[in-house]
């Protein structure tokens, strides 16, 4: 699996809607959803940090390591 964005849990947990992330932090809706859903591959610390400001929140209450069922077995 590896690195899986949980933003979604903590916008509900601070009662944010995407909409104003995104314009807090100056992003698309689109590229806001992109990123909730996991599906780009990186995004810049200046991202997170306006992320952790707005919410404020920790990076590791955005990101959540999940190891691969193939590494665990071969540990």
């Amino acid at each position: 699996m590896g690195i899986e964005v949980t933003l979604d849990i903590m916008l509900v947990k601070t009662k944010t809607s995407s909409r104003e992330l995104a314009n807090v932090i100056g992003m698309t809706e689109a590229n806001l959803s992109l990123l909730k859903s996991g599906k780009v591959k990186g995004f810049r610390f200046s991202t997170l940090e306006a992320i952790c400001k707005h919410l404020n929140c920790q990076p590791a209450d955005l990101l959540v390591y999940q190891p691969d069922e193939e590494a665990e077995g071969n540990s």
